[in-house]
């Protein structure tokens, strides 16, 4: 009886979402309660028909009146699926059943009372009972309604049958009691099974919807990761008002790879975090924010123009531009940022992150840590690029390309010391493409790194059939230097070709030892203990830091062109030649001018102290054939014959 009780004044669930769920099954089937009710009503305008009484009339006519409300209640509730608070959902229902059942129970109690032909009595006690007892299980889910549907429909006949005389009324009113106290042991069985069925079914909801969540963000700085900014970019799409526009932000964070080699991968993630905390910490409300993958992030905000997505621009480039500290150290950090806007240059989403990631590729050529906005020009030389990325594959597969070598001449004895190898392109339909055409484009799309192989292999192969006086002089990438097994491939196109490694030059310039210090010297050093000699190329026009001739083991240093036969040439140019060669003698190192065009120029960086020429005035790049011709001439004629003039 404890529980039956508990049952009756219990409040509700402590989940109220549990609840809600529990109170709208009472509206799941509007059906089976117009049924019910229907038929109720039916055998009590038939009692009251045959009776015809003003009592049995009027519990009748309220019994119809309150079966219909409900049944257009519940009908109208199923439609608009049962949705709002539970506890006035179930207020409402209770009011509804209990008054039914009160009446149904009280017109049976009448008309027990009143002893009507049995058939009668039989009509409106049977009516009542079904009526009380399918309130078990259609109710189920509150078992407070449930029990109270019971006993206000089933009481009222079991107190008339109880004070009746004879055997079978107090009979009929035991067997009811007994029925009604098993029906209330199976209503709170199902209700306990029902009940732990939605809150498994919730709980397993709430993890579904956890994993989902999980699934969509980074585990390091809590924004969206890709599956995450692409379903959260469809939502903001279509809720933008029609006058207003999706702005894209493309960052990426420039040389961040340093602070993960130099300081580690834990701190690279702190900061990664904290460029997080201060992105959200500028975007308006409402932006999608992504960490689009390793030191990139994706931010899109609904803006009004164009102008204020550069002013968002501005500010997020300056909130990332300013310094942090992180266990007591400073770390400087900068972005490079691609910008495009929907509709104004893209009609959809992959569009608009296209359009972004190409003004993003433009912002980092064009010298890193700056903001670039999306231009259709970006496109055509988008276009332009992959075109000749693929014409390039297909050249070096179909052997269109070719190596010219120039002659880098000993100033002193104007014999020939080297060749520098050069490549060269001639189209079939374009004619030849400049290697400043085609060589960044190969750096660009990872190309660099078949096309130096088939470089230094073809270089090879000709400087072995050279007098072994005669050194080789090849160009290296840094992206080429970068890739994997990097020296095996040139240990192999040596030993393929029979070449000694002493003869072979290769030639990097600055740039190089600004983005990966550590594989540069691992790659420098392997090389070297070998013979392989380097020349540190352009030197003057970089960093022209002089550590890196200190730390890594030089035996050339190439003055670049603009010193020798550019615009600015003159008093201060002759003086930093001089005292480059002053340097390079000091250390034993050759020190090589580039750009000779003139006999002056020749005069003019001899007397500096430079060792070797290489220009126009000597030779311009020949193929193979012109280059082992001079050689030969060269030998067969007096080795004074190319001396300069003093």
């Amino acid at each position: 009886m404890s529980e039956i009780l508990s049952a009756l004044i219990r409040g509700g669930d402590r989940d109220d979402h549990v609840r809600l769920r529990l109170v709208q099954t009472l509206y799941t089937q509007p059906n089976t309660l117009s049924v019910g009710a229907l038929a109720g009503c039916a055998a009590a305008v038939s009692v009251a028909a045959i009776m015809r009484t003003p009592l049995t009339s009027l519990l009748a006519g309220l019994l119809l009146i309150v079966g219909l409300c409900r049944i257009g209640a519940a009908s109208w509730l199923a439609r608009s699926g049962a949705r709002g608070d539970a506890r006035r959902l179930e207020l409402a229902y209770a009011a509804g059943a209990f008054a039914y059942a009160l009446l149904s129970g009280v017109l049976a109690a009448v008309v027990l009372y009143m002893a009507p032909p049995a058939e009668v009595q039989v009509l409106a006690v049977a009516s009542t009972l079904i009526f009380g007892v399918g309130m078990s299980a259609c109710c189920a889910g509150r078992p407070r309604i449930a029990i109270g549907q019971m006993l206000l429909s089933v009481m009222p006949v079991v107190l008339v049958a109880a004070a009746a005389g004879g055997i079978v009324l107090p009979t009929l009113a035991a067997c009811l009691l007994l029925a009604l106290w098993g029906m209330v042991a199976i209503t709170l069985s199902s209700y306990r099974t029902l009940k732990e069925q939605i809150a498994a079914a919730e709980a397993s909801g709430r993890m579904a919807e956890n994993m989902r969540r999980l699934a969509r963000t980074d585990v390091v700085t809590g924004l969206l990761n890709r599956a995450g900014l692409n379903h959260d970019l469809v939502e903001l799409l279509m809720g933008l008002p029609e006058n207003r526009k999706l702005a894209m932000f493309w960052l990426d964070l420039d040389k961040f790879k340093e602070v993960n080699d130099t300081l580690g991968h834990p701190v690279g993630d702190r900061v990664l975090a904290e460029v997080a905390k201060r992105l959200r910490a500028q975007v308006p409300q409402g932006s999608v924010l992504s960490r689009f993958g390793g030191d990139e992030f994706i931010v899109v905000a609904d803006v009004a123009d164009r102008r204020e997505s550069e002013r968002l621009a501005g500010a997020i480039a300056d909130e990332i531009a300013q310094s942090l500290r992180l266990d007591g150290r400073r770390i400087d950090i900068s972005t490079s940022m691609g910008v495009a806007l929907l509709p104004d240059d893209a009609p959809d989403i992959d569009t608009l992150m296209q359009g972004a990631d190409l003004a993003l590729y433009h912002a980092k050529v064009g010298g890193r840590n700056q903001v670039c906005f999306f231009d259709t020009s970006m496109t055509r030389a988008f276009v332009r690029k992959k075109e000749i990325e693929a014409e390039l594959r297909a050249a070096i597969a179909r052997d269109e390309l070719s190596i010219f070598f120039q002659p880098i001449v000993d100033l002193d004895t104007g014999r020939i010391r080297s060749f520098e190898a050069l490549v060269r392109w001639f189209h079939p339909e374009k004619g030849e493409l400049r290697p400043d055409e085609f060589i960044p484009v190969a750096e660009e799309t990872g190309v660099i790194i078949t096309l130096g192989n088939w470089i230094t292999a073809q270089a090879a192969r000709a400087c072995a059939q050279w007098p072994e006086d005669v050194t080789i002089a090849v160009n290296l990438s840094p992206v080429q230097l970068r890739a994997p097994g990097a020296a095996l491939g040139i240990l192999t196109a040596l030993r393929e070709a029979g070449l000694d490694p002493r003869r072979l030059e290769l030639e990097v310039t600055e740039s190089l030892f600004l983005d990966d210090n550590q594989h540069t010297a691992r790659f420098i050093e392997e090389l070297s203990a070998v013979g392989v000699r380097f020349a540190l190329d352009d030197f003057g026009t970089g960093y022209s830091s002089l550590g890196y001739i200190n730390k890594f083991p030089f035996c050339t240093i190439k003055v670049d062109r603009s010193f020798v036969s550019g615009p600015n040439v003159g008093r201060k140019s002759d003086a930093i030649i001089r005292a480059v060669a002053e340097m390079g003698n000091t250390l034993d190192m050759e020190i090589v001018a580039e750009g000779l065009e003139t006999i002056d120029q020749v005069h003019a960086v001899r007397n500096a102290g430079c060792t070797l020429g290489q220009g126009y005035y000597f030779s311009r790049a020949v193929p193979d054939y012109l280059a082992a011709m001079l050689l030969a001439q060269e030998r067969e004629e007096s080795p004074d014959l190319r001396r300069a003039a003093p």
